[in-house]
């Protein structure tokens, strides 16, 4: 049960910095701050690594603190990612739609 523990690691880390950022880009309305969403995801999911080694050790498969946030950075990066594919698939209705209202 055990090595079941460690696959959640790290969708789990994504989805809290999915959160966080989500939460984050409704507050702050600022292109620099956009530009940035990247660095910011992986801090944060590094910081959640870390949180998750030293709180919940089973749960992230790292032997050291130092493999913790690069598990962690990479994950706060997939949240980027998450976001990218939903702004991408939306983009594309918006478009088709729009495109059939034109002609």
């Amino acid at each position: 049960m055990e090595q079941y523990l460690e696959l959640i690691s790290v969708p789990a880390i994504a989805a809290i910095v999915y959160g966080i950022l989500d939460i984050l880009k409704s507050a702050i309305k600022n292109e620099t701050f956009n530009k940035l969403i990247p660095i910011i995801a992986a801090t944060l999911g590094a910081v959640c690594g870390v949180i998750a080694f030293f709180a919940i050790p089973a749960i992230i498969p790292a032997e050291n603190v130092w493999l913790a946030i690069v598990i962690g950075a990479a994950s706060g990066l997939t949240a980027t990612g998450t976001n990218q594919i939903f702004k991408q698939l939306s983009k594309d209705k918006n478009e088709m739609g729009n495109s059939d209202k034109k002609e």
